[in-house]
């Protein structure tokens, strides 16, 4: 059993991912990151709400000390179109509820502003957590989530691991490459060798995904995955479980690649980098090399 999201689910957000998490709410494609075009958390399902929830996080410098729960008991049309049983719900993350039990919303509606939670990396940007649980399932506890499909296409992107510095975080840089074939129109992610376009955090977190041409089904996932002739990931259940590899930049190890689908004209590789600076307008080439002792980054 699991939820198929329609495409209208999308319209205001613009990036989504399901693997780029390391918290287990996102194992094996349970749940997905939805990017707003501007810091309010847009609702990608109808229902009427059941309840809120103030809920304490990881202690962050740069984030809110806790974050919010908004619980939705689906509408049955709505379950109808994703292809889920009747009786599901909804559990939408990191947005503080404007809303209160017992409101109705619908695919589009404002439920309040996104908020900047300590469960976030902090190269990672506000967005909204979406999950689902069967009838009867408690939507309060952080696991027992249903799969998640997107049923919307994800163009590829093949990519040469070369660009120049555009943006620069605290612990991330944005590169100016790859380019988005078609902005504002198409969602869009980096191509493996293969031509499958690859989500995830590439390879600081455990595992990642693929999208297929028609979203990301069970039979999109390829059996291998490579990325600039270096295998990086094996079928896994729903995903891939990444390789041992390192991802170099200019001949150093960094953290990793973010890797997302979206559909804006600022699409870039985001280079996770918290130990190294590169400046605006530096040259950067990226590779990938087998490793002993790969980053791996946990939910502490």
């Amino acid at each position: 059993m699991s939820v198929t999201l329609p495409p209208d689910a999308f319209d205001g957000f613009r990036r989504f991912s399901r693997f780029n998490s390391p918290y287990p709410a996102h194992d094996d494609g349970c749940a997905v990151d939805l990017y707003p075009e501007a810091g309010r958390g847009i609702s990608p399902v109808a229902g009427v709400v059941r309840e809120t929830r103030t809920v304490g996080c990881p202690n962050r410098s740069y984030a809110a000390s806790e974050d919010h729960l908004i619980v939705v008991d689906l509408d049955d049309e709505w379950c109808r179109r994703a292809d889920a049983e009747v009786g599901t719900t909804a559990r939408i993350l990191h947005v503080i509820p404007d809303v209160s039990p017992g409101d109705r919303v619908v695919v589009g509606d404002d439920l309040g502003p996104t908020t900047r939670s300590g469960f976030f990396g902090q190269w990672v940007d506000d967005h909204v957590h979406l999950g689902f649980r069967a009838p009867g399932v408690s939507a309060l506890r952080a696991s027992g989530s249903l799969p998640v499909d997107v049923d919307v296409a994800v163009d590829p992107i093949p990519w040469d691991g070369t660009g120049t510095v555009v943006e620069r975080g605290p612990t991330h840089v944005l590169l100016d490459a790859p380019a988005h074939p078609d902005p504002g129109e198409t969602f869009a992610a980096l191509a493996s060798d293969e031509g499958i376009p690859l989500d995830g955090g590439l390879a600081h977190y455990a595992g990642g995904g693929a999208f297929g041409g028609n979203g990301a089904s069970v039979s999109d996932v390829p059996p291998t995955a490579t990325l600039w002739g270096t295998r990086v990931g094996v079928a896994n259940g729903r995903g891939l479980a990444w390789d041992s590899v390192d991802v170099l930049a200019n001949g150093e190890r960094v953290v990793g690649l973010s890797l997302f689908a979206a559909r804006d004209a600022g699409y870039g590789a985001k280079v996770v980098c918290p130990d190294r600076e590169f400046a605006i307008g530096e040259s950067v080439s990226l590779d990938l090399v087998p490793s002993e002792d790969p980053i791996r980054l946990g939910v502490g």
